[in-house]
């Protein structure tokens, strides 16, 4: 019984550390937000709100914010429009080559991202000399770089979904006279909600946060919020970066814990 009480206490213990180490950093940007001083030293000289006023101000700032939020909600929207059907056949058809097409949809998951940006790129070069079609440092090019960070999201949250899921249910309501667009409406798309909101969650996180993809294809006078984060350090270490950051933080979480009341998170991540 000490054994197993020791076991517990241990494992507890390296449990918090863990948990300690991966929160540390967000602490530490929470509390640069607030220093008083321009240059960060410890200690603190005093505390303020100032540097959450200068990000309100930065008009480079607030237009990367817009450009962030245009490009992650349309890319989310796209994203599950093509990844929802491909989720489907996945999960429900039987076909040569499946395990082949579901690792190549999740496979923008583990392709670092430099190197998903420098594809990105040359495909996009390489189309607009090939069609014609100005794809290279355009709006829409962003977009559908970005549709494909979306897309192993639907797929593997809404797989999930699909497989914790009855199919007895779906028969049922075929035999009772239901076809197949009936079905999927009212009952296998009920079922799978929480995963499709999931992904479209953390595609859109995923999406606004992304850094290595835009700095290759976002176009002269463009400037998505982590770009125009990354280019003020380059000139100033003041605590208005932490404020941005911040701000990011709590509009991330505000939106996990709305959706998570209204669909449990729990059920498919």
């Amino acid at each position: 019984m000490n054994e197993a009480k020791l076991g517990r206490v241990a494992l507890r213990g390296m449990a918090a550390i863990s948990m300690a180490f991966i929160l540390m950093p967000l602490f530490f940007v929470t509390w640069l937000a607030f220093f008083q001083q321009e240059i960060p030293s410890f200690p603190p000289e005093g505390y303020t709100l100032r540097w959450f006023e200068e990000v309100t101000h930065n008009k480079v700032f607030a237009s990367g914010f817009v450009l962030s939020m245009q490009v992650g909600l349309l890319a989310t929207g796209i994203g599950l429009v093509l990844g929802v059907p491909a989720s489907l056949v996945v999960a429900r058809r039987k076909f040569v080559g499946q395990q082949w097409i579901a690792a190549l949809l999740l496979a923008p998951l583990i392709v670092p991202g430099v190197v998903l940006g420098t594809s990105m790129y040359v495909f996009q070069i390489e189309a607009e000399v090939a069609t014609k079609i100005p794809l290279m440092g355009s709006f829409w090019g962003l977009v559908a770089a970005h549709t494909l960070i979306v897309i192993p999201w639907t797929v593997r949250l809404v797989t999930a979904s699909l497989a914790g899921m009855d199919r007895t249910i779906e028969e049922a309501a075929q035999n009772l006279g239901a076809n197949h667009f009936v079905t999927f409406w009212r009952i296998t798309l009920p079922t799978i909600r929480p995963g499709i909101v999931a992904a479209a969650l953390f595609g859109f996180v995923n999406s606004f946060g992304n850094l290595e993809m835009s700095l290759f294809l976002v176009g002269p006078g463009r400037t998505t919020l982590p770009i125009a984060i990354l280019q003020y350090l380059e000139w100033k270490i003041d605590p208005t970066v932490a404020a941005a950051s911040v701000m990011q933080i709590v509009m991330i979480s505000v939106a996990l814990l709305i959706t998570d009341h209204y669909v449990k998170l729990s059920r498919v991540v």
